[in-house]
């Protein structure tokens, strides 16, 4: 009996969930999180993804997102009551907090001056979105649950965002946006953990090791990916590490409540095996331009965050393997975020 890629690759999504389902062996939550941790307004995030940083203007070439923390152990009821009912995913034992996010992430292909884009390379796409976002955090973990939703196609505006961004910095129009995919309301679910250990070593300077698995089920994506980070310097108790526009795994939106200054860099590796991509898939209902992906896509980032009192300011540069056939060369780009706990 034969077994497609798509088989394979749900069975595999089932497998990852299954091994997050699993309770983790983690230490009782800081007091302070406990506690509730820093009351107020929460954390706002604003995190900047462009490819101008690796120096190109292609493929997946910028993503916008607005994230919004809150203080923990204050979701609604509503939420609250999908936390309990998903005790296994979210640990009851850590403090829960709830979010929200809107966001944009455009894609082109390699060459923007075309009317008519190469059908072989990368169809121009736009993603975008909002979503709610449910937490639970102890010591060692963060797990949470995220659900997106929003629209792929000229409703996502990407031609006006990019063009716009363009005329202002007087930059090369992408004149293929006519070709773009069409419209198609969008749908995500993902899960994810993260466990933290952390090494203190002399004068308050830490070392710490980040390995992380993710899942996300939708018609938009569906994947599955696992990662690790190695990350030295100061704070390290205060985050899981800097946030990130997904597919990428990504770290804290929020800043634990800290004193005084820190910081820290770090490197990070990911894998992550792809059962559906609709900005190279194509459209799903419907006829597209399209390419054939790569299942296997993995990641290389590095970079540093700077703790303050109040927030955190960060940059990765990331490094991506080929995400479809004739991709000719990996993707490279630049993420900056600044959050800011109120």
């Amino acid at each position: 009996m034969t077994v497609s890629h798509d088989h394979r690759s749900f069975v595999l999504v089932c497998a990852v969930v299954a091994a997050m389902l699993a309770p983790p062996g983690a230490a009782p939550a800081r007091a302070e999180e406990r506690a509730g941790g820093s009351r107020g307004l929460g954390t706002f995030s604003f995190t900047l993804d462009n490819d101008l940083f690796g120096g190109s203007d292609r493929y997946y070439t910028n993503g916008i997102r607005l994230a919004w923390r809150s203080p923990a152990d204050t979701p609604p009821d509503w939420l609250a009551e999908v936390g309990r009912a998903g005790g296994l995913l979210l640990p009851p034992d850590g403090a829960r907090r709830w979010g929200l996010a809107v966001g944009q992430s455009l894609f082109t292909p390699e060459d923007i001056a075309r009317e008519n884009p190469d059908p072989d390379d990368r169809p121009y796409a736009a993603w975008l979105y909002g979503a709610v976002n449910l937490s639970s955090a102890t010591a060692t973990s963060l797990s949470r649950l995220e659900v997106q939703l929003g629209v792929v196609g000229p409703a996502a505006l990407g031609e006006q965002a990019q063009n716009t961004v363009h005329r202002i910095n007087r930059g090369q129009q992408a004149r293929g946006w006519d070709f773009q995919l069409d419209n198609e309301p969008g749908v995500n679910v993902v899960a994810s953990r993260i466990w933290r250990f952390n090494r203190p070593l002399a004068d308050g300077f830490q070392i710490g090791l980040m390995p992380s698995v993710v899942a996300g089920l939708g018609n938009v994506q569906t994947h599955v990916a696992g990662a690790t980070m190695v990350r030295a310097g100061w704070g390290l108790d205060h985050d899981f590490g800097p946030p990130r526009i997904r597919p990428s795994v990504t770290g804290s939106a929020f800043v634990e409540p800290g004193h005084g200054w820190g910081g820290y860099v770090f490197a990070g590796l990911e894998a992550r095996a792809v059962a559906r991509d609709l900005f190279l898939d194509g459209n799903s209902f419907q006829s597209s331009r399209s390419v054939d992906k790569e299942p296997l896509v993995g990641e290389a980032a590095f970079g540093a965050a700077l703790l303050f009192p109040g927030g955190r300011l960060s940059y990765t540069h990331v490094l991506r393997t080929e995400e479809f056939r004739d991709q000719p060369t990996p993707s490279e780009f630049g993420s900056l975020s600044l959050s800011l706990r109120f």
